[in-house]
């Protein structure tokens, strides 16, 4: 049987909900939380939690934000639909890739890698729902995954990425 070593996310590149291409390996030395998102999700409040994060923690981390709309059709929008809500209702000013599937048969490729530990190195995950959380450390190695009912803010996520608000 062989073994092969983990991918770092900072293997990939995503297009971006506004243009331009995401390209995780700007973010070397930087930790990152991926988070798949919808704006009509019961859990759509946390934007406002990582927002704050992101406007205070940004030299230290980075969120990327995955629209996704594979849980209770809660993210119908258009990607252009997505932005206007996200900047008009929470400011979003975090980076956030165009509407992608993070479950499923068209799966995007972001996402076999996060949810495989073949891939990933550190575990096997399904996303359960929307808001769900993985933290990567600074060569980009997934180190956490947290439930989508886990809080921005929550002191288990706050430890992980290293900030104290």
């Amino acid at each position: 049987m062989s073994t092969t070593s983990p991918k770092s996310i900072h293997t990939f590149q995503i297009d971006g909900l506004t243009g331009g291409q995401i390209n995780f390996s700007d973010y070397a030395g930087k930790k990152i939380l991926l988070v798949n998102v919808a704006s009509q999700c019961g859990l759509t409040a946390q934007y406002a939690q990582l927002e704050e994060m992101y406007r205070n923690f940004s030299d230290n981390f980075v969120i990327i934000a995955c629209p996704a709309n594979n849980f209770g059709a809660q993210e119908p929008g258009s990607n252009q639909e997505i932005e206007q809500f996200c900047s008009t209702t929470y400011q979003i000013s975090f980076p956030m890739t165009t509407k992608i599937s993070v479950k499923g048969n068209d799966m995007h490729s972001l996402y076999h890698f996060v949810t495989q530990k073949t891939l990933n190195g550190l575990q096997d995950s399904d996303v359960s729902w929307n808001f769900q959380k993985y933290i990567f450390d600074e060569a980009g190695y997934l180190t956490h995954v947290f439930a989508p009912t886990v809080e921005p803010a929550d002191e288990r996520i706050l430890a992980a990425l290293d900030i104290q608000l």
